[in-house]
Formats: structure tokens, sequence, C-alpha cells
């Protein structure tokens, strides 16, 4: 595929972000901040102490996300698609518990800049799993399990181009 074909993509994933609500929009800049070590994401994003805090565990628990893209099972090897599935479910735990990311397609967008287009196919039951843990609000548990569309679910095959819009924050100032 061509330039234009590119640029199509780029518009199609630019499009997909419009269409998250304001919260999730906001989330996944911040959270796209954090994990790429853009600007200050503490000064940036927090509007209180809870969030100032919120943002140093999300550092903290986003510092395994090198780890995590080497770890990428290619193969069906059990032990390594356990290691890395059981750390995927905590890490996206810890980003539906916060209750901001309210749908499959939000998570994946998100995970999918994390992780890179090697981690589709982990993403379903990642989201799944992490979804389904005691820690998450029933009544949220079943919104996120509801988000889930029988072809995401059962997709037989994943592109492995990797995104190409990363959205971030733009201050008034910028532009």
């Amino acid at each position: 595929m061509g330039t234009t074909g590119n640029y199509s993509l780029t518009i199609a994933e630019m499009q997909e972000f419009a269409g998250f609500t304001p919260a999730e929009q906001r989330y996944i800049r911040r959270s796209l901040d954090v994990a790429l070590c853009r600007d200050d994401a503490c000064r940036r994003w927090a509007r209180d102490a809870d969030e100032n805090r919120d943002i140093r565990r999300q550092l903290l628990a986003y510092q395994t996300l090198q780890e995590l893209r080497d770890a990428i099972p290619f193969d069906g090897e059990g032990h390594a698609m356990e290691d890395f599935l059981g750390r995927l479910i905590v890490l996206a735990a810890r980003d539906l518990v916060q209750e901001r990311l309210t749908c499959f397609s939000a998570f994946r967008f998100l995970y999918e800049r994390l992780l890179g287009a090697q981690a589709r196919p982990w993403l379903p039951p990642a989201f799944c799993g992490a979804a389904a843990l005691p820690q998450i609000r029933p009544a949220w548990r079943r919104q996120l399990l509801q988000s889930i569309s029988e072809t995401a679910a059962t997709a037989p095959g994943w592109s492995n181009r990797e995104p190409g819009f990363f959205p971030k924050f733009i201050a008034l100032e910028e532009v």
C-alpha cells in the first residue's frame, strides 16, 4: 500500500479517536504521555492530589511496557503465553478499574499504541480477563464485557500495520 493508503488509515484512526467520549480521549492522551514520557504528565493532567497519585501509579505500572513488548509470544508456547497474558491482564485491569475506558474499542486503541501491532491478537483475551476480575465493579464489568463485539472476540487474523496516529494534548498557545 502506498503513502495515500497510509494517510487513509491514519485518518480512520483519527476518526475512531474522535468517536470516543471526551473522558476516554483525555485518558488515552494522558496514558500515552505517561507511557511515551511526553512532557510532565502530572503537571499537565493532574487536576487534584488524587489524580496526581493515579498518574504516578500509572507511571510505575507502565515501566513494564518494554518488557511486555519484548515478551509478546509469536508461537503457541504455553509458558511464554501464560507469562505475557498474565502480566497484560494485570496491567489492563489497572487501567480498566479507573473507569475511564468505557469499551473495548477505546482499550484496543490505547493498547495498540502502548504495545504495538504484534499485541493485537492478545488484546481481546486480556480485555475480557481484566474486565472479569473482581476488582471491577459488577455494573462496570457488565458494560465492559458487553462492549466487545463478536467480531473482535473471534477475529481470524489481525493487521500487522503499526498505529500511525498517537493523539496528544495541544495547548491553545501551541495552536
